[in-house]
């Protein structure tokens, strides 16, 4: 097999160009590769009305959803948040993670703002399905934290990426977020794939006796700005949002 400078020699000889894998990677990552298939208007109980638009890849084996408020304008910051499922948290309320209090409290904001847009990506328990979203907590059960959990099943700490949800959000005219996480990972992979995050919003829940252990894994492991892991009940927060200062900004 030729190696670089091989491949160097031979390219200077027959005058050719050299394309890395990397190179193709790189050049393809900002490729639209999901489709907008079908809109509807969906009234909520708690949060008004929001366009619900549904995307899926090429081949429609994967399914992604948005929920969008108000007016999304390029040339102006939309309050987003990247949301992924959380069946455990959102539908039956599980006190171990705080996923469906983030839900809650994202669409309340969008409310408030009159405008927002919610990206929904159906990758439960950070990517890996909800059966062994299942067998990581019974991990836990026994001690372990979430990360050691997801290592234990041979899976990385966070399976996810966010290039549906960039796509999703240049589809919907947004090229200026408020970006509603508590996580880094979010901000980079946005602003990688050509999204500018002009703000970071903090979007914490009052911890609880069985999540503050999940919370403080989420602070130590993942770097999620958390500022609430190791205090008591706040009534100030109890809204769901708490946002102590301007936050990430950039001009």
């Amino acid at each position: 097999m030729a190696r670089m400078p091989d491949l160097e020699r031979y390219a200077r000889r027959h005058e050719l160009k050299i394309l890395r894998v990397a190179d193709l990677i790189a050049y393809r990552q900002n490729e639209r590769q999901i489709r907008r298939r079908a809109e509807t208007t969906l009234p909520t109980r708690k949060a008004g009305s929001f366009r619900l638009l549904v995307y899926s890849d090429n081949l429609e084996t994967q399914a992604f959803a948005a929920l969008v408020k108000g007016e999304v304008r390029p040339d102006r910051p939309v309050l987003v948040r990247l949301h992924s499922q959380c069946l455990t948290g959102e539908v039956f309320g599980s006190g171990r993670c705080d996923c469906g209090e983030q839900l809650d409290a994202a669409l309340a904001a969008m409310e408030r703002a009159g405008s927002g847009v919610l990206v929904y990506t159906f990758d439960e328990g950070r990517g890996i399905g909800l059966l062994n979203k299942i067998r990581a907590y019974a991990l836990q059960d026994q001690g372990r934290d979430t990360v050691e959990a997801n290592h234990a099943l041979g899976f990385a700490a966070d399976m996810r990426d966010y290039k549906a949800g960039a796509h999703i959000l240049f589809d919907l005219g947004a090229r200026q977020v408020r970006l509603m996480t508590n996580n880094p990972d979010k901000v980079r992979s946005l602003e990688a794939f050509g999204i500018t995050v002009t703000e970071r919003v903090p979007i914490e829940v009052v911890p609880g006796t069985a999540n503050r252990d999940y919370l403080r894994t989420k602070r130590a492991k993942f770097g999620h700005l958390l500022s609430l892991v190791a205090e008591p009940d706040n009534e100030r927060l109890k809204s769901g949002i708490k946002n102590p200062g301007p936050g990430r900004r950039r001009k």
